[in-house]
């Protein structure tokens, strides 16, 4: 879930400054499918990921990227020298209901925007 909710955010967050940030989604050991309540939350903000589909972190993809966020998987993600890390600690959707997904929703969102404004700055 909250993968794809961090990918989603900069197509509608930041104007056009987002065009110079790439925004990869994957999870240490990501769903079968996205949480329905995820996909709920997003659509009430006019965001769609319903064709969205979890993906592994691969070694590949932090290699590529200059900013990690990690939502808690610990030793399981890749770590490279050089690269910039920030753990953001939210709660779990998993297996959550709507109104327990809204308050991460916009945690993500609110995260998200400030980190554009500090990239594109």
């Amino acid at each position: 879930m909250a993968p794809q909710q961090v990918s989603a955010v900069p197509a509608v967050a930041a104007g056009p400054a987002v065009a110079m940030v790439e925004v990869r989604s994957a999870g240490s050991a990501p769903a079968d499918a996205v949480n329905p309540a995820a996909v709920e939350a997003m659509a009430e903000v006019g965001i769609d990921i319903s064709a969205q589909t979890p993906k592994v972190l691969t070694v590949e993809a932090v290699q590529a990227s200059d900013v990690v966020i990690t939502m808690g998987c610990g030793d399981s993600c890749p770590v490279f020298p050089g690269k910039r890390y920030l753990d953001w600690k939210l709660d779990d959707p998993a297996g959550q209901g709507l109104e327990a997904v809204r308050p991460i929703r916009d945690q993500i969102e609110d995260r998200v925007r400030r980190l554009l404004d500090e990239l594109t700055a």
